[in-house]
């Protein structure tokens, strides 16, 4: 691999080789390492059933004196057409923080493992503590390198509420209050409610400016981790109309707040606050004892300030640093063609609303005279 000039001095005598996942799994057990549940089996099954994307495999990354020192799953997608592979939420490193050196050899190893078992691969998405010339920002999708995560290792469901900040803890016991909130588990009737939960959070991203995946992507998730890895979670008015949900991830004692959605009446009537409170109470009786938030907003991705600020309720020892992830080329000049293409297509989406805003404006101005003309 030829590094960039000013790239980061890499560690010597390191090793990656591949494994399955009974020794991945023992390596991090061995560790006292919980996986992220992306570089699970459990996740294998969910890839395994999306269109467009399927488990490439797992590697180990070994120092040069044979300690196991990090983990890596990944899965096989593509972009406009051409393939790359995504470690989602690793390397998993075990023991101490890497080093800049350890991070730099990890991925030269990699990179080389890849252009020898999977030419044509254009690029490797992993996460990444330290910076470097060779990592590049995201084509598409946004990062996150900061995250709220609750401690949910608490005695009761009392002690959890007294963990978060006060206005909380006064939202959370405000919406408890309203009888009209109901709360429910419905990840056993999941297939039967999600269409209706599909269309609130279709709205949500209308309100907070994302696209939501296709409302399969969801269903396919619930399914394929089953009901021990992934839940639903819902408040509903009355028990009828659905006000808020979140869907989380369970693998060993780690959970994680995957998505969540909440109408504008949710939100007024702190649906969502005490959402957070009764989802880390039920993950918490399933043994999870961490719960990571996803993301919050940061110098790198200042979109998620507004998220980030309701997140940040519920703890108060506030958020913390995370790898985030970043592209590694393994084809620089096909991956150079993808970003121009992509910057081509921004430039003509940006045109095209451009156009309808002043096809609006000049709508709206004949309509004025129009109105006017009548009164006259």
């Amino acid at each position: 691999m030829t590094l960039p000039e000013n790239a980061t001095p890499r560690a010597s005598g390191g090793t990656m080789r591949r494994i399955d996942w009974e020794t991945f799994r023992h390596i991090a057990a061995d560790a006292d390492t919980t996986l992220p549940i992306e570089q699970s089996a459990a996740w294998d099954a969910f890839d395994a059933a999306v269109d467009g994307r399927e488990p490439w495999g797992r590697l180990v990354y070994s120092a040069s004196d044979g300690t196991p020192r990090a983990l890596i799953s990944l899965t096989r997608m593509s972009v406009r057409g051409f393939p790359y592979l995504w470690a989602r939420h690793a390397p998993v490193w075990l023991g101490a923080e890497p080093t800049a050196e350890e991070e730099a050899e990890l991925r030269e190893l990699l990179v080389q493992g890849v252009r020898f078992h999977d030419p044509a691969i254009v690029f490797v998405r992993l996460h990444c503590t330290h910076s470097a010339p060779e990592l590049h920002e995201l084509l598409q999708t946004m990062p996150h390198d900061r995250t709220i995560i609750l401690n949910l290792d608490r005695e009761d469901d009392e002690a959890f509420l007294a963990s978060f900040k006060s206005r909380g803890r006064r939202d959370v016991r405000k919406a408890l209050r309203n009888t009209e909130l109901t709360f429910h588990d419905e990840t056993d009737r999941a297939e039967q409610v999600f269409g209706e939960l599909y269309q609130i959070l279709l709205e949500t991203g209308d309100r907070d400016g994302f696209h939501a995946a296709p409302e399969d992507t969801y269903r396919t998730m619930l399914r394929t981790l089953g009901t021990d890895h992934c839940r639903l979670y819902v408040v509903r008015r009355n028990g009828g109309e659905a006000l808020a949900w979140s869907i989380d991830t369970l693998w060993g004692d780690g959970a994680a707040h995957y998505y969540a959605a909440s109408t504008a009446e949710g939100r007024r009537s702190l649906a969502a606050d005490a959402l957070v409170y009764k989802a880390g109470c039920w993950l918490r009786e399933r043994g999870a004892r961490t719960w990571d938030l996803m993301g919050v907003g940061s110098e790198r991705t200042p979109e998620l300030n507004g998220v980030g600020s309701f997140k940040a309720k519920f703890t108060a020892d506030g958020p913390v640093s995370v790898p985030g992830p970043w592209d590694l080329l393994v084809r620089s000049r096909v991956y150079a063609g993808l970003v121009k293409a992509l910057e081509l297509k921004h430039r003509a989406e940006a045109g095209v609303a451009a156009a309808r805003s002043r096809i609006g404006a000049l709508r709206g101005g004949v309509g004025d005279d129009s109105d006017a003309a009548a009164q006259q």
